[in-house]
């Protein structure tokens, strides 16, 4: 089963190399990883994906608090958190296939980031589910090159309360 999986980390170096080697060593493959800064300065979010059983994770998310640098781990579980990537996906589009690609990329709504004579480069930021979806769309046209971020995500706001993720203990 796949998990979002969100670490509060000290910013300093070697966190982040702590917190990846925990999953290397238990033999689970990170497959989505995004690092930076929060609101505060001293703090930083790793954002990892993975593919565990639930045993296992909580066994890892564990030893994670065991770590000198981590502040927090929580998993970022679906309907309860808000997920987002960023794409730039480079598609051939020869001018016979240009407004096609145009009015693919507005219904998803990417942005047209630069344009060549052969080639559009879009720019795509959404729910992981739909850059998967547009990638699938636009790879027939001759997809050149493509870069995506990995997921970040946080906890949904609630209404009328300062909801907090769930912490894995």
């Amino acid at each position: 089963m796949k998990h979002t999986i969100s670490v509060l980390v000290e910013n300093t170096p070697g966190a982040l190399t702590r917190v990846t080697s925990m999953f290397a060593r238990r033999g689970f493959n990170i497959e989505s990883l995004a690092v930076g800064p929060t609101e505060r300065h001293d703090v930083s979010r790793i954002t990892l994906r993975v593919d565990a059983e639930r045993h296992s994770l909580e066994q890892i998310e564990k030893q994670m608090h065991k770590l000198v640098n981590v502040l927090r781990v929580s998993e970022l579980a679906p309907g309860e958190s808000i997920e987002r990537e960023l794409a730039l996906l480079k598609v051939a589009a020869p001018p016979s296939a240009r407004a096609e690609l145009m009015a693919l990329g507005e219904v998803f709504g990417a942005r047209v980031a630069d344009l060549g004579p052969d080639s559009i480069v879009f720019e795509l930021t959404g729910p992981p589910e739909d850059v998967d979806s547009f990638e699938e769309l636009v790879r027939p046209h001759g997809l050149q090159e493509l870069v995506r971020t990995g997921r970040i995500g946080l906890a949904r706001a609630r209404a009328g309360s300062r909801s907090r993720p769930q912490v894995l203990v």
